[in-house]
């Protein structure tokens, strides 16, 4: 009951039958050597790495916790073992560019692996969650020097790297940031500066960590255009550690298991990544890779939630259910009762739904990177950044309530820590705060994406996918809520913002209700082509559509129905 099992053949089923991923993958010049046999073997091998060697140690892990004394921080047992093993199998390198000593396989592919790892142990798989953003950060900025010296080794995921933004006084707004980077003689910079809530800054996994740090040049203007970006290596080439030092962990609700780090910078010796002042620029790079990841935790959660909540539901028996044909004074099984169905169709709605949605971003990632057709690669370029901000928020979002859900179908004993179920609500919950606070998702798609071009990115959006609908009944729903959502942003939503007066907060209030209702209607997509596909039948895709459709498919009425009171209310 206390270890996720993956399910590959799952995965497969929704990409290769609903997506058609192999077809689409392999006409890239990218992918030559990439088709479905390949992608079945990736995943099945990946299946049992997750479940034979990192699974188990999820539990151990959150009741061990990492430790730290005296700056040095020891990773729970088994990990740095597992760890090792891990990166010398080669799986933090399936996306990597063959250039840099990688498979060259899809994203899609390492998409997948990390969504099984989360599920199995999110603890854990924080150590290597930044890997692929840390190496395309470098890249594309950083000089050749630097990347001859570290892009293999993160590539190949022999060390570790940490992405350090926040301070003390500036979370989510790094225009404040007052790390000082000073020029020295030989081309560096010392770095001094105090980060927080750094992930995985100190540990024993690898024997060198990579830290791409944000800082302020001496002449640089205030305001987030100020900053520049930083390596700075735990160990430098010749041996001799940096001054960078991690002086205590936090003690956290969730995700015990990966450290949480205060890191001082005293004048550490950085190299500068990229060009001076456009240290965001570089850093978004890493941002977001780490947001799709973030949906995909959401996802890997909900899913490992489900499956004990599930299993505990064929096994409980409590009281007759309603309209049971088993004898009178007999219990049934919890999973005959209405109330449990529910709970759990309404995450497998979500779950499906979330991998059908996250699984075409990791497509379309590789598409605009590899298309060879320019308007595509543009087709590509709007659905990931329209879909990342809500996969982010709206899945990390699930993931804690779902999971909440499902610790109700176990009463009582879903409370104590035997049956590891109220471990995934707490670790869920720090996903929706990190990579962008949800609240910040939504804002990203309304104002800075929606708004600035009339809608007209987000139409498009929704004109495509209601072509890939089916002729069902709720396929015709779909695309009726679809053309309803679109004229209610450019005819209702534009004109009240642009209107003489209008309070420029409008928007913001909106924009979590917005990112709700397009979320809905994302999965309302995702379950017609579900539902289109061939051998989509049996209890596991016919309960969480209908679970869909009854449950979760009304809010949003509801989140239309919001906004529409707010706008006239305004």
């Amino acid at each position: 009951m206390n270890a996720y099992q993956p399910q590959p053949e799952a995965s497969r089923h929704i990409l290769e039958s609903v997506l058609r991923a192999s077809e689409q993958l392999t006409a890239l010049p990218a992918f030559p050597d990439f088709d479905a046999e390949l992608l079945q073997q990736v995943l099945e091998e990946a299946g049992k790495f997750v479940g034979e060697v990192v699974a188990p140690l999820n539990r151990s892990g959150d009741e061990t916790g990492a430790q730290w004394a005296a700056g040095v921080v020891t990773m729970p047992p088994g990990f740095r073992e597992s760890y090792q093993a891990f990166w010398q199998a080669g799986w933090p390198s399936l996306a990597g560019a063959v250039d840099d000593g990688g498979q060259g396989l899809p994203t899609v592919v390492e998409a997948v692996l990390h969504e099984m790892l989360n599920a199995a142990n999110h603890g854990w798989t924080m150590a290597p969650g930044l890997l692929h953003g840390a190496a395309e950060c470098i890249r594309h900025h950083a000089s050749a020097e630097l990347k001859d010296r570290y892009l293999p080794r993160l590539v190949s995921g022999e060390w570790l790297a940490t992405m350090c933004l926040t301070e003390p006084h500036a979370g989510s707004d790094l225009g404040l940031v007052r790390t000082k980077a000073t020029p020295l003689a030989d081309g560096r910079f010392a770095l001094s500066g105090t980060k927080i809530f750094i992930s995985g800054g100190e540990h024993d996994l690898t024997d060198n960590i990579v830290h791409l740090v944000l800082a302020r040049l001496p002449d640089a203007p205030p305001g987030p255009r100020g900053l520049s970006l930083f390596l700075v290596p735990k160990f430098e080439p010749d041996g001799t550690r940096s001054a960078v030092h991690c002086e205590r962990i936090e003690e956290k609700m969730g995700i015990h298991a990966s450290p949480t780090c205060v890191m001082r910078f005293d004048e550490a010796t950085a190299s500068l990544v990229g060009e001076p002042g456009k240290g965001l620029n570089a850093m978004f790079v890493m941002m977001n890779a780490a947001r799709l990841l973030v949906g995909l935790q959401g996802i890997g959660l909900l899913d490992a939630a489900w499956q004990k909540a599930n299993a505990y539901a064929q096994e409980r028996r409590q009281m007759r259910a309603p309209g049971s044909a088993s004898k009178a004074g007999q219990a049934d099984v919890i999973a005959l009762h209405p109330a449990i169905q529910r709970i759990l169709a309404t995450q497998r709605a979500w779950i499906d739904a979330g991998r059908v949605i996250a699984y075409r971003t990791a497509i379309e990632l590789d598409l605009q990177k590899h298309h060879p057709d320019a308007t595509r690669r543009e087709t590509a370029a709007r659905w990931c950044s329209l879909v990342t901000p809500v996969l982010k928020s709206a899945w990390t979002d699930q993931a804690f309530t779902g999971a909440s859900a499902c610790l109700q179908v176990f009463g009582g004993h879903g409370y104590v820590r035997e049956w590891g179920i109220e471990q995934i609500v707490r670790d869920a919950r720090v996903a929706m705060i990190y990579e962008g606070t949800n609240e910040i998702q939504a804002i990203d798609l309304l104002v800075r994406k929606v708004l600035p071009d009339g809608g007209t990115a987000l139409s498009a959006l929704l004109t495509e996918l209601a072509t890939e609908l089916g002729d069902s009944p709720e396929a015709e729903r779909t695309r009726q809520a679809m053309t309803r959502f679109a004229q209610f942003t450019t005819e209702h939503l534009l004109a009240a913002t642009r209107a003489p007066g209008a309070s420029p907060e409008l928007p913001f209030w909106l924009a979590d209700d917005y990112l709700r209702a397009l979320a809905m209607l994302l999965m309302a997509w995702a379950w017609s082509r579900v539902a289109a596909a061939p051998q989509a039948s049996g209890p596991r895709w016919t309960d969480a559509h209908t679970g869909f459709w009854r449950w979760v498919w009304p809010e949003f009425d509801t989140r239309m129905a919001i906004m529409g009171t707010s706008l006239n209310a305004a």
